[in-house]
């Protein structure tokens, strides 16, 4: 429905994955757990949260370099795994990122994997504009998104919904750090943060009254908010 285009995935023990790639800005991976005692860590999720953002996915050209810059803003990376030169990976807890888990990983050869056979054609392109994130304290958040993860600030300033950062990465993808402004806002907050939305615009014209209506339905059964904006 938004234009996403096969990237790669397939089977890993306890879960299926696949990575979805748009017009332009980071790609979506959807998870789902197939059994067995791997799939743990998502059956935990989905049955305290109900479907939803699970985490953020930064890959990184050197990982133990980066691993440093989070240590040095004083957050210590937990299961880290390097021995896997093809894909050393290691995750920062939501306690500790603000609210959502952080995959760090670095990637050699991308995989090429055939696209499930009931996969239906995409929609016409469209562009993963930003994810937007909610936190205590923007500043704080910053530490962690622009000097450990080498986010660049491309705008700042107060919004109708609270203080907002936006930060770009060199593949176009976009985090926009709001602190809301509201009491309410800021007391749905969980674990210091929140994963709030996702944005996408067409490439070529809008989104149509029914495709909205679909998209809108999907979003609810999978546990996101999509925002969907004019690419102008």
């Amino acid at each position: 429905m938004l234009g996403g285009q096969w990237a790669y995935g397939g089977d890993s023990p306890g879960y299926w994955w696949g990575q979805l790639k748009f017009a332009a800005g980071a790609k979506v991976e959807l998870l789902t757990p197939t059994g067995g005692p791997d799939a743990a860590f998502l059956e935990r999720f989905l049955v305290s949260r109900g479907p939803g953002q699970h985490h953020f996915n930064f890959i990184v050209p050197d990982i133990t370099e980066t691993l440093e810059q989070v240590r040095a803003i004083g957050i210590e990376p937990v299961q880290v795994n390097l021995d896997n030169p093809n894909w050393k990976e290691a995750f920062l807890h939501p306690k500790s990122a603000f609210g959502i888990v952080v995959q760090v990983a670095q990637q050699g050869m991308e995989p090429t994997t055939p696209a499930p056979a009931d996969l239906p054609d995409p929609a016409p392109a469209a562009e993963f504009v930003a994810a937007e994130h909610h936190v205590e304290d923007v500043d704080a958040a910053l530490r962690l998104f622009r000097d450990a993860l080498a986010g660049e600030v491309v705008a700042r300033e107060p919004t109708s919904s609270g203080d907002s950062v936006l930060l770009r990465w060199t593949n176009g993808a976009q985090l926009r750090l709001v602190r809301p402004s509201s009491a309410a806002g800021r007391d749905a907050l969980v674990f210091g943060g929140a994963a709030h939305h996702l944005e996408f615009a067409r490439v070529e014209g809008r989104f149509t009254a029914a495709e909205v209506e679909a998209i809108g339905s999907a979003a609810s059964r999978l546990g996101v908010s999509i925002h969907l904006v004019d690419s102008a």
